[in-house]
């Protein structure tokens, strides 16, 4: 039995502007660790020589690793546990490296019907943004 005590929101707990944020270092460990779970193993993520003949001119880390840092504050801030994906555009900015910070923010911008909430995502580094896109989730009926 767990004793983690969860922050949920319930459709009545938000409002148009709200926003939460997180930050993540994004590592070689972070990246290596995500290549194989995904097994996305694209040599521009791993192989230090390979990339250096890429646009980037180094390793970056997958734009995927860094989708799912929205998925975090989503999931585990605004809305929060037991909301779930309807949908999550991403346009893709910047590469991240490895050493950068990504903040991630996510602000409300609708409360739609059927409990569900739209959300401008973004993620930065250094002030600029390396995603862009937005998200749809859908609340639980009541908090667990």
């Amino acid at each position: 039995m767990s004793t983690v005590q969860y922050r949920s929101h319930t459709i009545d707990d938000l409002h148009v502007g709200q926003e939460a944020v997180r930050a993540n270092l994004v590592t070689e460990l972070t990246i290596v660790a995500f290549a194989n779970i995904t097994g996305d193993k694209n040599p521009v993520h791993l192989d230090a020589s390979y990339a250096a003949g890429t646009i980037f001119k180094e390793r970056i880390a997958h734009g995927m690793l860094s989708a799912g840092f929205i998925s975090a504050v989503v999931g585990m801030d605004l809305p929060g546990p037991g909301a779930i994906y309807i949908s999550q555009t991403l346009n893709f900015k910047a590469p991240v490296r490895i050493g950068d910070t990504v903040i991630s923010t996510v602000k409300i911008l609708e409360i739609m019907p059927k409990r569900c909430v739209r959300f401008s995502t973004v993620c930065t580094v250094d002030g600029k943004a390396v995603i862009e896109g937005e998200a749809v989730m859908r609340l639980p009926a009541r908090v667990a």
